[in-house]
C-alpha cells in the first residue's frame, strides 16, 4: 500500500477513487448528507485506513478510514481522532473501528 505523507494529500487521492461522502461519526452510527443516511456497524464496510501523527505535536493524531456501503451505495471518508481525544462511541462502532493488522 502507497504510503502518504500528509492527511489531505490522502483524502485527495481517495476522493479521486470514488470516496467522495464526508461520514461524521455519531455514537451509534455513521451519519452523511446532514443525517440523511445513517450506517450502522452491520451496514459498512471498512476499506483501508491511515494512521497519521502532528508532525509538531505527536498528540495531534488522526486516523482517516475509507469506507462504503454496497446496500446504501456510498463510498467516503471519516476522519476520527485517536487516543485521548477520540470520541465516545458505543462498543459495536468501536470493534468495527479497531485498526487490524
Amino acid at each position: 500500500m502507497y504510503s502518504y505523507s500528509t492527511l489531505s494529500e490522502t483524502m485527495n487521492d481517495l476522493r479521486r477513487e470514488g470516496y467522495v461522502e464526508d461520514f461524521n461519526l455519531k455514537q451509534n452510527c455513521l451519519e452523511c448528507r446532514n443525517g440523511e443516511f445513517q450506517l450502522f456497524a452491520d451496514d459498512f464496510k471498512i476499506d483501508k485506513y491511515f494512521r497519521f501523527e502532528g508532525q509538531s505535536n505527536p498528540s495531534d493524531q488522526a486516523i482517516l478510514y475509507a469506507i462504503s456501503s454496497d446496500r446504501q451505495q456510498l463510498k467516503g471518508i471519516l476522519v476520527n481522532a485517536y487516543g485521548i481525544y477520540s470520541d465516545p462511541v458505543t462498543d459495536e462502532m468501536l470493534k468495527k473501528l479497531e485498526m487490524k493488522d
